[in-house]
């Protein structure tokens, strides 16, 4: 089941449109990505639909979350899909482009080496910091500030990975940046030390 550094693997009934991936990514069985960039290493699991969004390297999105949903016009007089996907019921009617320009202009952002929970959704224009974490089943509506643990409905924080100095000094070091090589050099270090510790002997 080795990943490949220059094409990701893309599960069985996956569809993937308008996306780019780098090195060593992976797609799950039955996931959706549309007009989406994943980063070196980053994945997502079977059924994840994910629209409108830049993934960060190494990040990790569980099975059956929601990146980047889109939404319905809320100010018309209708809700449904009719209003812009109107070459499915008129022959002499076109699709709304302006609409759909401006739902993919909406971008989510999700933080390198983040942590999506199982179920969880993250709203359009919201990000997720460096190395946070959305609990399963969390709805985010606001931005997730770097190394933060966030739950609920709405997603709301419930403590910090690290301390600020902690996290100021993993940002520095950006290991996400490291090269194939290195981190396989270091892997060992990555398994067994503390965040603190990993710091003390790579900074």
């Amino acid at each position: 089941m080795k990943l490949h550094p220059d094409r990701p693997r893309i599960g069985e009934g996956a569809i993937v449109e308008n996306s780019t991936f780098g090195a060593w990514c992976e797609v799950g069985q039955g996931a959706r990505i549309i007009n989406s960039r994943f980063g070196d290493y980053s994945y997502c699991d079977r059924l994840a639909d994910i629209a409108n969004t830049t993934v960060g390297k190494f990040a990790n999105i569980a099975a059956m979350t929601r990146i980047g949903p889109t939404d319905h016009p809320m100010t018309t007089a209708s809700l449904h899909h009719f209003l812009y996907r109107s070459s499915y019921y008129w022959d002499d009617a076109e699709d709304d482009a302006d609409f759909f320009a401006a739902r993919a202009a909406r971008r989510t952002v999700i933080g390198h080496d983040s942590w999506i929970g199982h179920g969880a959704i993250v709203k359009p224009e919201v990000t997720v910091g460096l190395g946070a974490i959305v609990a399963a089943g969390a709805v985010v509506t606001r931005d997730v500030p770097d190394w933060t643990i966030v739950a609920g409905c709405p997603a709301a924080p419930l403590r910090r990975r690290f301390s600020e100095a902690v996290g100021a000094r993993l940002a520095r070091l950006a290991w996400w940046d490291w090269d194939h090589a290195r981190l396989r050099a270091a892997l060992p270090d990555f398994r067994r030390l503390t965040a603190e510790a990993f710091l003390d002997r790579y900074e």
